[in-house]
Formats: structure tokens, sequence, C-alpha cells
């Protein structure tokens, strides 16, 4: 198969490591900086160009989208589906993860577990939001935030409040959650291919903090997770 790997630093290990598996299946692989494509739009005949050369002839496509570059990677990959070409990972799929709201409405509607989660924009009733989650410690999340930036715990009353006043005032689309203190700073993420799950880490975070991200200071281990853990994982995906 002629593959194309939507990336902006062809570098980094894991999309070399890609290109490697790839190549040693017999298929070929390009990397395609995401942002230097232009696309063209015209009733049945969608066309991308990269670097001047038309993008055609590929089979399948992996995206490996930043969430810095979530709108424009997307659009790419539109466009690569418009014309026919196999994504990995769906465009609306991508936009759905990034979406921390969309997801968490996705995964309720389906009835997964999830901690009891408030959206609000600039409210002036954070006594009110407070009493939705039962009272303080609760997690604020900025919508648009990664890698646990834009991540603050409220321990006290107080403190929740102000914060949420805080992020009132910058106008600003927050998620605001109950705190399970129970998880101790760690998490568990699971790869799915299909209905299995093929691989596991722990993310546990340093001493003292919540936020479990690597980006944070926390540190990955392998797992073997437990049937329920298992469910879970394959019900999400």
């Amino acid at each position: 198969m002629k593959i194309a790997m939507l990336a902006r630093n062809p570098r980094l290990y894991s999309h070399t490591r890609l290109v490697e598996a790839a190549v040693g299946r017999g298929h070929t692989m390009d990397i395609i900086d995401t942002l230097k494509v232009y696309v063209s739009i015209a009733a049945h005949r969608p066309e991308m160009r990269y670097k001047g050369a038309k993008l055609e002839g590929y089979d399948a496509v992996i995206p490996r989208i930043g969430a810095s570059v979530t709108f424009f990677g997307t659009a790419v990959l539109r466009q690569f589906e418009m014309m026919g070409v196999y994504p990995l990972n769906e465009s609306v799929a991508i936009s759905r993860s990034r979406d921390k709201l969309r997801s968490l409405q996705l995964l309720a509607r389906k009835g997964i577990g999830l901690p009891y989660t408030v959206f609000a924009h600039a409210t002036s009733q954070a006594d009110d939001l407070l009493d939705l989650l039962g009272g303080p410690p609760v997690v604020m999340k900025l919508l648009e935030g990664t890698q646990g930036m834009g991540v603050v715990l409220g321990e006290t009353a107080g403190a929740a409040k102000s914060m949420i006043q805080a992020f009132g005032g910058l106008k600003a689309n927050i998620l605001v959650q109950e705190f399970i203190k129970e998880a101790g700073g760690a998490d568990i993420r699971c790869l799915v291919v299909g209905d299995k799950v093929v691989a596991a880490m722990l993310r546990q975070g340093p001493e003292g903090e919540f936020r479990s991200n690597l980006h944070r200071g926390g540190a990955a281990s392998s797992i073997r997770i437990t049937p329920e853990e298992r469910m879970t994982a394959t019900r999400a995906a």
C-alpha cells in the first residue's frame, strides 16, 4: 500500500517508528507536513497539492494531528476522505476527541461512567455550580486545554469560587468536575483496536500532583487491567 502520514515533525520517534513498521511490511509511506497542504474544492473533483505537486494515489492516511492544528488538520483529512483514501482515524472522531464537552456528552449518552461534570461560560452562579457537584474539592478545566494545562484543583469552597470567577473574567468556557481523590494522581490509558484492548499503561503524577500528564512530570508503566477496566475501555472506544 501507499500510505500518507499527516505530521508536522518527521523526526519524532513515534513517526519514524511507524515508517519503519510500514516499510518492514512492504508498504511505502510519505510524511506530509499538514500545514503545507492546500486543497481544491470542486464538485466531483476533490484535489490536494503539496509543495507544488498533486497528492494522489494513496490507499490510506495516518493522521498525526496536534491539538494546536486540529481545525486545519481535520479539514485536510476530510479531503483525503472525500478522495476515497482510508483514514486510520476519521476526521469526525478526532474532532470529537479534541472537544472535551462533546466527548463527555457522547460517553454519557452511552452510559459510560464519568465524573460528575458541569459546563459553564463566565458564570456568576459559582455557589449553585458547586452545590451541583456536592461541594469542593473540584477540578476546573479550560475547554480547550491540553496536556494538563488550564487544569486546576479547587480544594475549598472559597478557592473554587475564586477560580470560577477568575475564569469567568476571561470569558472562558470551563468544565468543573468532581475530584476523584481515590485515583491518587493516577489514571490508565488503553489502546483499543477494533473491540480489543491491545495495550495499557498506568500514568502516575509526581508526589503532591493530582494531574497524571507526562507533560506535567508524570511517569508511565505497563499495567495488567481488570475485566471491568477492559470493558469500560472498549465501550468508550
